[in-house]
Parts: C-alpha cells; sequence; structure tokens
C-alpha cells in the first residue's frame, strides 16, 4: 500500500517498552511482507500472539485441474455457481497457475464462527453484489457493489454480509498487490495523470479490540491446504498500529478512465499490478473521438499472456451474448479480437457503459473441473463468420 495509516495507541518510539494502563505490557508484532525489505506495520496486541493451543483437522483445497496445457478459448457462465452458506467452501478455483488463484464465490452467509488467514497469498475479492464489512486484526471496512478489498498475505479476517445474494470474484496472488508504479513518482505519491489517487482509497477503520481468552478457530491456508488451529486468545486483540501494510478498499466506479483520439491500449486500464499479473478496470467512458476512430479494440495478438476478462455490468461491446459473472479466457499463442459486427457497430458510438475486470497473467493458466461446470463449450468458435 503506498500510504502510511496509522490507528489506535501505540508507543512514539518503536521496539520500546509499551505499558497497560494497569500494568503489564502490549505485544509488539512485525507484519510486513517480502521478509524485512518490503511494507510493514508494526501493531500492538494485548495478548501474545503466538498462543497455539491445538492443531485440529488438515485437509486439502487444492484445485482439480481438468485441462492443464490449454489454447482452447473458453467461457465461464459465472451466476450458474450455486450459492453456499459458508464463506470458503463457497470460493471456487477457475483458473490457476504457480501464481495466483482466479476465482468466484457466493457466500449467502457471513463469517463469524471461525477466522480465516491466508498464509500463502494476497488477496483481491472483487464485490459485485453484496454488501457489508471486512472484519479484520487491523480495523474494518466497510463495502458495497463495485469495490475492490485487498487483503494482504497473513491478515487475520471475518466478513460480514448485509445481504443473502453476494457474488464475488476474487484472485489469490503469491506475490503482493501494488498500484502501478508509472502513476507514482519516486516517494510513491500518486501523479496528476494517474486514474485514481490517495483519496480514493477505502482505509481501515473501527478497529476492534476484544480482550478475551478462549478456544478460538482459525483457518489458515497454506500450501494448499487447509489447517484448523486453536488460539488461546482473539486474534482482534489489536490496540493500535502503522505503517504500510494493511487491507484496504477501492472502488472500481472511482477509476477514471484515460481516453484518446484513438483506441487507447489495455494498460490505460490498470488497477494492480503484481510481479506475475495485472489487473485493469474497463469502465463507462467516452469513445475516441478522432473522426475516423474505431472504438472497438482492434485484433491482438496473446503471446505473452493469457487475458481473463470478468464482465460485471453493462454492454460490453466488442463481444456478442455476453451476460454479467461471464468470465472469459483468452490463452496465449492465439489472436483475439472483436466479435463478427463488433468493429462496424461500434463506429460512430460516443461512449460504453461497460464495467469489467480484466487480468492478465504472465504465465499460461489451467482450468479447473469446476470452472468446465460452467463452460458453455462454444466460445473458442465465436470469432467464425
Amino acid at each position: 500500500m503506498p500510504l502510511y495509516h496509522k490507528l489506535g495507541d501505540f508507543p512514539q518510539k518503536r521496539h520500546t517498552q509499551f505499558e497497560k494502563p494497569n500494568g503489564g505490557f502490549y505485544y509488539e508484532q512485525l507484519f510486513g511482507t517480502e521478509g524485512f525489505h518490503g511494507h510493514s506495520s508494526l501493531s500492538y496486541h494485548v495478548h501474545r500472539p503466538t498462543q497455539v493451543k491445538e492443531i485440529l483437522n488438515s485437509y486439502s483445497v487444492e484445485p482439480k485441474i481438468a485441462i492443464g496445457k490449454n489454447i482452447k478459448s473458453l467461457l465461464f457462465k459465472g451466476f450458474e455457481l450455486k450459492p453456499e452458506n459458508d464463506f470458503l467452501d463457497s470460493r471456487k478455483a477457475m483458473l490457476v497457475n504457480k501464481d495466483c488463484v482466479i476465482g468466484l464465490a457466493a457466500p449467502k452467509e457471513s463469517l463469524r464462527n471461525y477466522f480465516y488467514k491466508n498464509a500463502d497469498a494476497d488477496e483481491m475479492l472483487f464485490i459485485h453484489k453484496g454488501k457489508g464489512k471486512l472484519r479484520t486484526m487491523l480495523g474494518n471496512i466497510p463495502f458495497e457493489y463495485g469495490d475492490y478489498l485487498i487483503i494482504p498475505r497473513g491478515i487475520i479476517y471475518q466478513i460480514e454480509f448485509e445481504t443473502e445474494e453476494n457474488r464475488l470474484f476474487y484472485v489469490e496472488s503469491y506475490s503482493p498487490f501494488y498500484t502501478p508504479k508509472r502513476y507514482k513518482n519516486q516517494s510513491g505519491q500518486h501523479l496528476e495523470h494517474s486514474p485514481f489517487c490517495e483519496r480514493d482509497f477505502i482505509l481501515p477503520s473501527e478497529l476492534e479490540t476484544h480482550d478475551e481468552k478462549g478456544d478460538f478457530l482459525i483457518k489458515i491456508k497454506k500450501e494448499g491446504m487447509i489447517h484448523e488451529v486453536v488460539y488461546a486468545t482473539h486474534p482482534f486483540d489489536v490496540v493500535g498500529w502503522d505503517g504500510y501494510n494493511f487491507p484496504y478498499g477501492f472502488s472500481i466506479h472511482n477509476f477514471e478512465p484515460i481516453t484518446g483520439r484513438v483506441h487507447q491500449p489495455p494498460p490505460v486500464h490498470q488497477t494492480f499490478e503484481t510481479a506475475t499479473f495485472v489487473v485493469c478496470s474497463f469502465c463507462p467512458r467516452l469513445y475516441d473521438y478522432h473522426p475516423k476512430a474505431i472504438p472497438a479494440p482492434y485484433n491482438h495478438s496473446n503471446i505473452d499472456s493469457d487475458e481473463v476478462l470478468y464482465y460485471v455490468d453493462g454492454d460490453f461491446m466488442s463481444r456478442n451474448n455476453i451476460e454479467q459473472g461471464h468470465i472469459t479466457l483468452h490463452p496465449k499463442g492465439i489472436p483475439h479480437g472483436p466479435a463478427p459486427g463488433a468493429m462496424e457497430r461500434s463506429i460512430g458510438h460516443k461512449e460504453t457503459q461497460e464495467l469489467a475486470v480484466m487480468v492478465d497473467t504472465f504465465r499460461p493458466l489451467m482450468v479447473t473441473e469446476e470452472a468446465m461446470g460452467l463452460d458453455d463449450g462454444k466460445y473458442y468458435k465465436s470469432w467464425t463468420e
């Protein structure tokens, strides 16, 4: 996260004594990334954050692969994914490689009976349907339709929904999420040409501090396994923290599109980046204004990346028969572009109301059995005339 943020109480000098009002000391924890080199925060706990009482069940959640080496363009009907009550059970991996997991979730109930921590990956949750609150050890974040939630690995959290119909598109990344370097100066401040700025981030607030002992179940995801670990104290016992490593939100509706006289390439829509993929936001915008402009994208070769598009809302002008919740995969190795007739239809149009999230991975994606259960079976032939 490119911002310094703080909540609660902490000592003026790091790594020094921080006394409790009634005697004893608070316990400091460094919460960092990339060893001691990346972004980090220092949190101060009522109890030692290390008190494991028991390790119960451990079970695999590794996705089952249907297509390991793929050359076929595919379309998955995401809203056909059946809702499930439990938050973790509802999460279904669709596309995976060594760098990330791309999936869907349709949880009906809030996560209250246990806490969750992803020990391997940073998480990006995109809220397609639903409203509620992300509760974390470093504070709470309200969310609604169109919000991205960025949750660094190691964050302990629960999620509360005010709604029963909830649809999430998510990405787990084995390298941290950042905003694009070209949008920032050397100090990390977003520049004037950036399509968003620091004011747009939804930062943690409402720090919960629980001084409770007992049996607190945390489900920890690590190396394709879920480990059920019982801690002796409530994981939300932080009295204060400061730093640069924390969860935050960003609304896709606050992304300000970059437009031009002729069609702009996909990087102008970039919202996040990692070492191994990028995330782009396609938002309502004016079309190109050259008198001979073709608003539809030109055909392009997928040589260096697999392209995943998650369709959120509006009429996606470059494709035919696209609906909310659809996911398309355009694999590296073959070109793709507008559907037949889309280029011609786009000429003369002044604006689009499309809303979509794109993930471009630098390594090929494998297709899971869960994804193939939502496959339309014919998308790869949709460019024939």
